[in-house]
């Protein structure tokens, strides 16, 4: 967030959206000159030009971030840091410029015109990210972790267990509240246009839910809170390109077809890749939500669009005009190329100069330790955390007749000759008395665990 906002200050905004030509802004609102109090009506003709560049800082700032899903626990910190700067200035920059820069151009003979960038002069349609967003990241994260290579820890021919279950719903709950933000605060005023792309980002995300749930139980037998919240963004990110473009009915379309795609995606990618090509991983699956989802969702614009509720956009095949599904489609494949291209360029730079990971000993000891000196979980053992004496610990385990059920609490302290204490709780399941440290005591219904 630091980085890109003082890169969208300085120049992100200028070549994003100044004047220029069809590929590219100036410098002429560099360092946010001529960008102020007053409404720039090229853009917004009531939002006030910096409350503009800020809204489309959000965009900036996400954008980069996603690509981070997939190159996460291997790629070094400088290398990322030198990478987010290049990207956004290169890929990011000229993909908004083209998709939705627009200015009065003043010819010399006094008359003016309006010109835009080229893809979006071309007719091709992305009301809040489609391309800009989702599918530069989700395809630029596919050549990023192809060239940063695999975990080292982790067997992917197995399922893995996730983290924390809670905060991914409450992290899909935040992204679905602010998504109506993204889309709604596309439309750039408070009226009917942002209540439809609300309406639309509601309705295509519930869909996609609810068909995430479906496929689970029919292909897996089993509904999950993170399947369905995969469900959710993948609704998300299917309906940002057409979200101001669409009928309410047409999202429930876009979002349910998109689904099923991109769940049948991830579904194949987790199968066979690991064997076919384990050299991409993709470690939260930003490919198959973000770049799937944006593609589809971008061709699908092509075939719902209608000009009966945003008369500034188009009609799509459905509406009797399929030239808008050839403009999506070239879009489409523009940005794709664009990013990979870009992307590959700027990693083979640094993987040649700086380097993109770190070596084995510190990716064994966790980045989050070697790089940053710090880690999401003190255990008390030696040399990890004081250990405080005062208080006696305790773990119970209640409600149970055998250890490793019920409702556990934590107090005290740790027995002094334990060298190392660990506990793992996990499905139920409590580490038996062989792990160094722990010690399993079971006596009317409660389990006490000393050396924790």
């Amino acid at each position: 967030m630091g980085l890109i906002t003082v890169h969208w200050v300085v120049i992100g905004y200028s070549f994003s959206f100044a004047p220029g030509t069809k590929g590219f802004g100036n410098f002429e609102w560099a360092g946010l000159r001529h960008v102020g109090q007053e409404p720039n009506p090229d853009y917004a003709a009531t939002v006030p030009h910096l409350v503009y560049m800020i809204y489309q800082m959000m965009f900036a700032i996400i954008t980069p971030a996603i690509i981070s899903g997939a190159v996460v626990e291997r790629m070094s910190f400088r290398a990322y840091i030198i990478f987010l700067v290049l990207w956004t200035t290169v890929v990011y920059d000229s993909i908004a410029h083209w998709v939705w820069a627009g200015w009065t151009h003043t010819n010399s003979d006094g008359t003016t015109e309006y010109r835009t960038g080229f893809l979006r002069d071309l007719g091709a349609l992305d009301f809040a990210g489609g391309t800009v967003v989702h599918m530069s990241s989700g395809y630029s994260a596919l050549v990023a972790c192809i060239l940063v290579g695999q975990r080292q820890d982790v067997d992917r021919k197995k399922p893995v267990v996730p983290h924390n279950v809670p905060f991914v719903l409450l992290g899909a709950a935040i992204l679905w509240f602010g998504w109506f933000g993204f889309n709604g605060g596309s439309a750039l005023a408070a009226n009917g246009l942002a209540a439809l792309a609300i309406a639309n980002t509601q309705t295509a995300t519930g869909i996609a839910f609810l068909t995430w749930v479906i496929l689970d139980a029919i292909c897996k037998k089993k509904v999950t809170a993170v399947g369905a919240a995969s469900g959710a963004v993948v609704g998300l990110v299917a309906i940002t390109p057409g979200a101001g473009f669409v009928h309410p009915a047409s999202s429930l379309a876009i979002g349910a077809i998109t689904t099923i795609v991109c769940y049948f995606v991830l579904e194949g990618k987790a199968k066979y890749l690991p064997r076919i090509f384990p050299q991409l991983d993709d470690s939260l699956d930003v490919l198959s939500c973000h770049g799937v989802g944006g593609t589809v969702g971008c061709l699908l614009t092509g075939f719902f669009a209608s000009k009966d509720v945003n008369p500034a956009g188009a009609d799509g095949v459905f509406f009797g005009n399929p030239k808008l599904l050839g403009y999506q489609l070239a879009a489409i494949l523009v940005t794709l190329a664009f990013s990979c291209v870009g992307t590959l360029i700027l990693l083979l730079v640094l993987k040649h100069t700086i380097g993109l990971t770190v070596n084995p000993q510190k990716l064994a000891d966790g980045l989050d330790v070697s790089l940053h000196g710090t880690r999401a979980y003190y255990y008390e053992h030696a040399g990890e955390m004081p250990v405080d004496h005062t208080p006696a610990v305790e773990t119970e385990i209640t409600n149970s007749g055998r250890a490793g059920e019920g409702e556990m609490a934590v107090s005290g302290t740790p027995e002094p000759e334990a060298e190392e204490g660990r506990l793992i709780v996990e499905m139920g399941e409590i580490p038996s008395n062989n792990e160094p440290g722990v010690e399993l005591v079971e006596q009317n219904n409660r389990a006490n665990i000393d050396g924790v």
